[in-house]
């Protein structure tokens, strides 16, 4: 085999493992873990069931790569912005738009985060919050900066808090209304964390 027969084998089933990754999303979501099967991953991008297992060992490691995976993009997205920005003030604007774009872009996985966290296995279910503890001290790194007179158990609040409020648009955000929601989120989210102003 050749190496461009190899490279467009990989790109293809790197493509087919994306495919499936984003049709768990939608199915966990609707259905819950526990409510989808091997075959419904499989006929949603239009392979059989067992199909599915030569990209993954089973139905517990699609939903390990899907947490794991959005959790490590959140990570890498986060320390991008903060090292693109050259003051505390633009970091956090700057985190505030990511995690709002994230969050209108994601909401089915923010749901089976919410729901199906708990069926990962443990190993699994440890990176995920590793990474989330990561993500968070991010923000509050960030917000130690803006507020240096403000104690860390304050700041750790305040990125919870925002959080809570951006991860909410599955339950109440329509992408139809997505560029006014984004404003609105935006305005929220920075006034939560003590920086009012659009952005």
């Amino acid at each position: 085999m050749s190496s461009i027969q190899r490279t467009a084998r990989s790109q293809a089933k790197a493509h087919r493992r994306a495919e499936l990754l984003r049709a768990a999303a939608t199915l966990f979501a609707r259905s819950g873990f526990n409510g989808v099967s091997i075959e419904d991953l499989g006929t949603a991008v239009g392979v059989s069931g067992p199909a599915v297992y030569r990209h993954f060992s089973g139905k517990p490691a699609v939903l390990a790569a899907l947490l794991i995976d959005v959790s490590e993009d959140l990570v890498a997205g986060g320390n991008s912005v903060v090292t693109a920005t050259a003051d505390a003030a633009s970091a956090l604007q700057g985190l505030v738009r990511f995690h709002v774009t994230f969050a209108l872009a994601n909401p089915d996985v923010i749901r089976v985060q919410d729901r199906d966290l708990d069926s990962l296995a443990e190993p699994d279910r440890h990176r995920v919050r590793v990474l989330q503890r990561e993500y968070v001290e991010l923000w509050v790194q960030v917000l130690q900066r803006v507020h240096p007179a403000v104690d860390m158990a304050q700041l750790r609040i305040r990125a919870h808090a925002t959080f809570g409020l951006l991860n909410s648009t599955p339950h109440s955000a329509r992408a139809s209304a997505q560029p006014a929601v984004r404003a609105l989120l935006e305005e929220m989210a920075l006034a939560a964390l003590g920086l009012p102003g659009q952005v």
